[in-house]
């Protein structure tokens, strides 16, 4: 048992943690933001001709700024299982002893599917998006893509599609905590391909073959969550 303030300053302790980890890939990341600038173009550029690879900025310390974004992102993204378990470690006191075992599967499963989500937008939508908007329009109609809002975009899907994998993973913990059971997921079908239409439609590029390609996984991790739960209900 800990006093209200005693949880405050736990949780003090953890984001500090958090700062400081963030803060050591940041600065690791900085060394190689050129290279991680080349691997977020790659897809753009696939799809250029030679002689038009190119991302323009249009003010002084924008190429910097995005260095310095790029940096910040790279060690959230990096690093997630680090903040995974500082954020479990945070949770499990809270909880019996049979549940603080999970701590390590959900730091694993956690980081997993958060890598994976972003895997999935660089490898399949990039691809996919950037040959179908550049390809949009007529000869007369020419991309002037700037640095910033290049790199802006492709850091928020790659976000965005990280935090939507989670989906599994927030809903066995759900279950475990008892807030929902196989049986309300099933039943709560349509609903949630509902939700899953609303997270596409703000993650993913405005256009319908992104967004199917981003419902499609998560009704599947939606369904296969179903699976897993029922499997744990079952051996519990």
């Amino acid at each position: 048992q800990m006093a209200f303030w005693d949880h405050m300053d736990e949780l003090r302790a953890k984001v500090v943690q958090c700062l400081y980890v963030f803060f050591a890939g940041f600065i690791a990341a900085y060394f190689l933001s050129d290279h991680l600038l080349d691997w977020l173009r790659e897809p753009l550029f696939k799809y250029l001709p030679e002689g038009k690879r190119h991302l323009y900025y249009t003010g002084l310390f924008e190429n910097f700024f995005v260095h310095l974004r790029v940096s910040g992102y790279a060690s959230l993204l990096f690093l997630s299982p680090v903040y995974f378990l500082i954020i479990w470690k945070f949770i499990s006191p809270g909880l019996t002893q049979k549940e603080r075992k999970n701590a390590l599967p959900f730091a694993i499963a956690a980081s997993f599917f958060f890598l994976v989500g972003a895997a999935f937008a660089y490898f399949v939508l990039f691809p996919a998006g950037v040959k179908y908007f550049l390809s949009y329009g007529t000869a007369a109609e020419v991309a002037w893509l700037t640095l910033e809002s290049y790199i802006s975009l492709v850091l928020k899907i790659l976000f965005g599609f990280g935090l939507a994998f989670e989906l599994p993973v927030l809903l066995v913990l759900f279950a475990k905590l008892g807030i929902v059971t196989p049986s309300s997921m099933r039943a709560h079908r349509r609903t949630a391909l509902i939700v899953i239409t609303i997270v596409a439609a703000f993650v993913a590029p405005p256009d319908a073959v992104s967004m199917l390609l981003m419902m499609a996984p998560l009704y599947v991790l939606y369904e296969g969550a179903i699976f897993v739960i029922s499997k744990l209900v079952r051996s519990s």
